[in-house]
């Protein structure tokens, strides 16, 4: 048996019993397609008989080297999770006597803080679509829901008709492994899907509970990628400075309800966090802004430089 015949059922039991999202699922299958690729070719393992005599902590140490030329350590750390993964779901099946993936420590990540928008760029952007037309105001009510409800982009392309609740002004949002959480929507994000929706009721378009509420020009289920686009296209047409992500507005989010004063906790719950030590990377934030601030305003720190001649 090849070992790249056993990835379909380890993934297809990540997806049933383990619950892993569809994202998950999609970077473990490429990770593990180009693992089992690389040691049949460079260690001419391709069986999972020779993986259980030959492979050891020596072959997966060479092929995670070779990944840093060509992959951040971001990414190296992903593959080394599903390599685990699946190694201990072949050693659970008995497949393979050893767990090989423990013998190999993680690389140190680099901790990035998170990209976001000041503001002032961030009202310049969401007042940037035309209003007259369905695609401007498709557009207007994806960047509301993205900033005003601080979703992953997966998450506001995912979004049914009948996840909104327009007159409470709350959204249901399926994020990562399926959890559902409810999400605050605010008014101008509220007003911005309402006038969406009814256009395209006016348009004759029948808006069931299944419905998709971002759409294509085709009427189906508007992609991330799509999304991704149509946000560069409105941060080149404001001249912002910031390159981000739709994520980034994610970040935006949660790093203006912090500098407002929201409790962490509370924007854990809203951003859908499993732990409050992912959502402290906004404390760092908060406290390099601090710092900026501190910096351009504090008379102290105009002056230093002549007195302390």
């Amino acid at each position: 048996m090849l070992v790249s015949d056993e990835v379909r059922p380890f993934l297809d039991h990540l997806r049933q019993n383990l619950n892993y999202s569809y994202q998950t699922i999609r970077a473990y299958r490429s990770d593990l397609s180009h693992f089992s690729a690389e040691i049949a070719t460079k260690a001419g393992i391709s069986s999972i008989d020779e993986m259980d005599q030959r492979f050891g902590g020596q072959q997966l140490r060479s092929y995670l080297a070779g990944l840093y030329d060509s992959h951040e350590r971001s990414s190296i750390c992903r593959k080394l999770a599903a390599i685990r993964s699946f190694l201990r779901y072949l050693q659970a099946k008995h497949l393979i006597k050893r767990d090989v993936g423990a013998l190999v420590p993680s690389p140190k990540a680099k901790k990035a803080l998170p990209k976001f928008l000041k503001i002032e760029e961030t009202f310049t952007l969401l007042e940037s679509p035309d209003l007259t037309c369905l695609l401007g105001l498709r557009d207007r009510a994806i960047l509301e829901v993205l900033y005003g409800c601080g979703l992953r982009v997966s998450e506001a392309s995912g979004l049914l008709a009948v996840d909104l609740d327009l007159d409470r002004g709350w959204v249901r949002v399926f994020g990562k492994g399926s959890k559902e959480r409810y999400v605050p929507l605010g008014g101008p994000a509220k007003n911005a899907i309402a006038n969406y929706l009814q256009h395209r009721k006016e348009r004759g378009e029948a808006i069931s509970d299944s419905s998709p509420v971002f759409t294509n020009y085709r009427g189906t289920r508007l992609s991330t990628r799509s999304i991704a686009r149509m946000l560069e296209k409105y941060l080149k047409k404001t001249g912002c400075s910031t390159e981000i992500s739709p994520h980034g507005m994610r970040h935006s989010f949660a790093t203006h309800l912090l500098l407002g004063g929201a409790d962490l906790r509370a924007i854990q719950e809203m951003l859908g966090h499993s732990s409050l030590s992912t959502t402290q990377c906004y404390t760092h934030i908060d406290f390099d802004s601090l710092i900026e601030e501190y910096g351009k305003a504090h008379p102290l720190t105009k002056t230093r430089g002549r007195n302390d001649r």
